[in-house]
């Protein structure tokens, strides 16, 4: 192993414009924890709501898919105005808008409005993460992309799951003296501050420290023609789009097993009569799932100064296909445990590796665009894979097919679409 670590470029010295950039992403992200905890105890464990597949789901869909169809036009801003300030404005309009979600909250404003709202914040959150990403490239070197991207996608990673646990327990604390929908306001209050802090620290940044590197060409471009740049530059860059499917079926493929384990939490492993019971389960279960998280990423460098990249992703895709052949078979919970930590794990390494691969052969006009596109593609498959789960779960969460379905896709993904033949360097790094 430290032969492995010997061949890693650490960036630890690319000084105060990395150590900014992660602190916006990561208190940013931390926000998002706390946000997400009482969306899904409002929506999915408050004691008159009863979840099922279907309406997790479609819970999914709502939030994630506006930000597709609207995402390759929101990225042409990425590669043609300040991304700096885009972040910070961004984070501001965060704050405002979830402090009319808090409000809607606390005064039973629960239709339209909220739905807007929500669908709102999600959409600028991708937009922010999206800027990050295609920004880090001007403040490392190529060699030192994998280890920044793991620095940068674990920390934010484990900041929602920090999050999500800070909000959890103030819910537990909130609830002990006022009503479950008063608490949940509370705490979005309280994630609006992490944006509140996100935007004053992204001032540090400099208005130009993560680009855009300006083109003529690329200022001209606009609307669909934008669109058409952004997958023109994609088939020159095969690999890098291969690594974008890749990643984007993995994350379906999780966002699949984790609405299966919120119901098997919900409504078998505890009483379905008992709400507080699941969601202190489930989120066991997640908080398991960010420690694979974290591990992934953190041993994602030394793997890939050995592996390579290509070869790392394609490892990475299929590893977790073993323990989910027993978790289909046998649905205890500590196999859901255990099938949380690997899958997290597992998909937080080929994030990692494929975020670096992107970064380093996308050139910054355009990376944008890429990224935006980057995660049109994820959230269609979570959406996707969501749906897959509305259609094979039962209210019970009990079924064989939907992890031997995650199976098929996986173990597909690592043969085929990541098949030595056609996923290799194109192009030199």
């Amino acid at each position: 192993m430290k032969k492995l670590g010997n061949r890693i470029n650490w960036p630890f010295h690319s000084g105060s414009q990395l150590s900014t950039l992660l602190s916006v992403r990561w208190i940013g992200q931390c926000g998002d924890g706390i946000f997400q905890s009482a969306l899904a105890s409002f929506v999915l464990f408050s004691p008159e709501r009863q979840p099922d597949a279907i309406s997790a789901a479609g819970a999914f869909a709502m939030v994630l898919l506006p930000y597709s169809l609207f995402g390759p036009f929101v990225g042409s801003f990425l590669d043609k105005f300040s991304r700096q300030k885009i972040v910070q404005y961004a984070n501001m309009l965060r704050l405002i808008d979830l402090i009319a979600i808090s409000l809607c909250i606390k005064f039973g404003q629960l239709g339209v409005a909220l739905t807007v709202l929500v669908l709102v914040a999600f959409g600028i959150n991708r937009l922010i993460l999206a800027g990050l990403s295609a920004g880090l490239p001007l403040i490392v070197s190529k060699n030192e992309l994998i280890s920044a991207n793991a620095f940068a996608v674990t920390g934010g990673s484990i900041g929602v799951v920090i999050g999500g646990g800070i909000g959890f327990g103030l819910k537990k604390f909130f609830d002990l003296h006022g009503r479950s929908d008063l608490s949940d306001a509370k705490i979005i209050v309280l994630a609006s501050l992490c944006y509140l802090t996100s935007a004053i620290i992204s001032v540090r940044l400099g208005r130009s420290a993560i680009g855009p590197v300006l083109h003529a060409e690329s200022v001209k471009a606009s609307g669909s023609q934008d669109i058409r740049e952004g997958f023109r530059i994609l088939r020159e860059h095969p690999d890098a789009l291969r690594g974008i499917i890749a990643t984007a079926l993995q994350r379906g493929g999780l966002t699949a097993l984790t609405l299966m384990g919120l119901l098997l939490e919900r409504n078998t492993y505890n009483p379905a009569n008992n709400p507080d019971a699941g969601l202190s389960g489930f989120a066991y279960a997640l908080g398991i799932a960010g420690v694979g998280i974290g591990i992934g990423s953190i041993m994602t460098p030394f793997f890939v100064a050995y592996f390579g990249r290509h070869q790392w992703i394609r490892i990475m895709m299929s590893t977790p296909i073993f323990l989910l052949s027993l978790f289909a078979i046998s649905h205890q919970e500590w196999l859901l445990i255990s099938t949380a930590f690997f899958v997290g794990m597992c998909g937080q390494a080929v994030k990692v590796t494929n975020d670096a691969l992107v970064q380093s052969q996308i050139t910054d006009e355009y990376r944008g665009r890429v990224f935006a596109f980057y995660d049109i593609a994820v959230n269609g498959a979570i959406v996707t894979g969501a749906i897959v789960a509305a259609i094979t779960l039962p209210p019970s969460g009990i079924s064989i097919v939907l992890p031997f379905i995650t199976i098929l896709v996986y173990g597909t993904t690592s043969l085929v679409l990541l098949r030595r033949s056609k996923f290799f360097i194109a192009r030199p790094l």
